[in-house]
């Protein structure tokens, strides 16, 4: 067993310190204590195994707002076993009420702070929103334009296939007057053949 006495410097008064250690020091099965000292640092005294102890002192280094710890003063020494558990040892009632009103208002400005930051990151969130809406807006104007553009090309292509059907249906129309032409003209020269057919044999008997 080991013990750890530590005085820390910094913002460490009225933030909450003490108690931020005292859960620490908890959780990792510590005995000890943790008190305020003149004129604005914290004292801690932590007993326990010597693995612990080393993570415990990493871990009370704490610059999270509103406690910014600037420097730990750290001295190693063998146990005693005079501690049961971990507590913290306060001062008059007096002075721990203004600490816990100081703790208070700090946490209340963090939090104002926290909103603040998340109001602008919101807002930001929230342009970024607008501007993709209006990208999106300009890709689907672009999308209408080219089916649009689609349209009238199909529109052309049902007019140029209408036409060719016209022209089709005349071309049909062409080759069956044709045809009837023909046919006429066919009947006229066969009746002409027969004619002069019959006016050959007529002129054979006449000889004879």
């Amino acid at each position: 067993m080991r013990r750890v006495e530590i005085i820390a410097k910094g913002d460490v008064q009225r933030v909450g310190y003490r108690d931020a250690v005292q859960n620490i020091a908890r959780k990792l099965r510590l005995s000890g204590t943790v008190e305020n000292v003149e004129p604005y640092d914290v004292r801690i005294v932590a007993e326990g195994e010597e693995a612990a102890l080393k993570e415990f002192v990493n871990a009370v280094n704490i610059q999270e707002r509103p406690i910014r710890v600037e420097e730990l003063q750290v001295r190693w020494a063998d146990a005693t076993g005079e501690f049961q558990y971990f507590r913290i040892l306060r001062g008059d009632w007096q002075e721990e009420l203004g600490e816990r009103f100081d703790v208070a208002i700090r946490y209340l400005q963090r939090s104002i702070e926290l909103g603040e930051q998340n109001l602008a990151v919101g807002r930001e969130n929230l342009s970024i929103g607008r501007m993709m809406l209006e990208k999106q807006d300009q890709m689907l104007e672009k999308q209408d334009q080219m089916l649009e553009k689609q349209d009238q090309m199909l529109e052309k292509q049902d007019a140029m296939l209408e036409k060719q059907d016209e022209t089709i249906e005349e071309l049909r129309g062409v080759r069956s007057d044709l045809r009837e032409h023909m046919d006429k003209r066919f009947a006229r020269i066969e009746n002409e053949i027969a004619e002069i057919k019959r006016a050959i044999r007529e002129l054979g008997g006449s000889c004879i």
